[in-house]
């Protein structure tokens, strides 16, 4: 049972570093002829894949399920095994002393940073500070370094859709890009637009927006999804400095986390 453990820990402990939500299964309680006994655990991915065991057959599968509900409603539940068939009738009664915890493992919000300038880097600093899972995406390998970003989770250097691709973007994302020419943000921008991101800023003058739009327009991004983009990132705190800018964009970051109506900074 140690080694089972151990792998439910790891796999648990990897979940939670590479940001992905899951849920632990403990048996509680296991009273008579159970499967499992008291301690036994699970690991729950939000897809159904699992890591250990809690007793398999129908109370396993039973457990399974209520461990992704859980998921979904990000709260932790205790269960109790009740076997029931058709017209209420009971059905294999292996397991209907048991009890179970669900404990929910949600990630850290994700505050992913397009652009290794001066800017992300003061965004990486305050964001770190504040509790976020640092991540930083630039296309110059030079740029993404553990000696320019030591508070970074992910360190990401490449084509910006292609990593985009590869990066796990959830409900938990809030996108900053704060690319210095907006050469390439069309393409971070139509990757974005095909993920469930809480939140995506875009620095910039109005009319360099506008020219990045028009080419995500070209490239088929929809308007509804430009339309939710934030910019001019951050929000109107009259910030001059990289710190004063990365201020404003990790308030305005905040205020959507919390469900808070933003304003907006105005830059020409």
């Amino acid at each position: 049972m140690i080694e089972e453990l151990e792998r439910v820990y790891e796999a648990a402990l990897e979940a939670i570093r590479r940001g992905e939500p899951a849920a632990v299964a403990t048996v509680i309680e296991a009273r008579g002829s159970t499967p499992r006994e008291a301690g036994a655990k699970m690991l729950v991915y939000a897809d159904g894949r699992t890591v250990g065991t809690v007793g398999g057959g129908p109370p396993e599968a039973w457990v399974i399920e209520e461990a992704r509900a859980a998921l979904v409603e990000g709260q932790p539940r205790v269960l109790q095994y009740q076997p029931v068939g058709q017209e209420g009738r009971a059905i294999d009664t292996c397991g209907e002393n048991m009890r179970f915890l669900i404990e929910v493992l949600l990630p850290r919000p994700t505050l992913l940073i397009i652009g290794a300038g001066h800017i992300g880097q003061a965004v990486a600093e305050l964001g770190a500070f504040l509790g976020y899972r640092i991540a930083v995406l630039d296309e110059r390998a030079e740029m993404v370094t553990p000696e320019r970003f030591p508070q970074a989770d992910v360190l990401l250097a490449g084509p910006l859709d292609e990593q985009l691709r590869n990066f796990p973007l959830t409900e938990q994302t809030y996108a900053a890009l704060v690319t210095p020419h907006h050469s390439r943000d069309e393409k971070a921008l139509a990757v974005l637009a095909e993920q469930p991101v809480a939140y995506v800023g875009l620095i910039g003058s109005r009319r360099r927006t506008q020219a990045t739009f028009k080419r995500a327009r070209a490239m088929g991004v929809p308007d509804e999804f430009l339309a939710r983009v934030h910019t001019p990132i951050g929000l109107d705190i009259g910030a001059e400095t990289p710190r004063e800018i990365a201020l404003s964009i990790v308030a305005e970051v905040l205020a959507v986390q919390r469900g808070k109506p933003p304003g907006r900074m105005e830059r020409q």
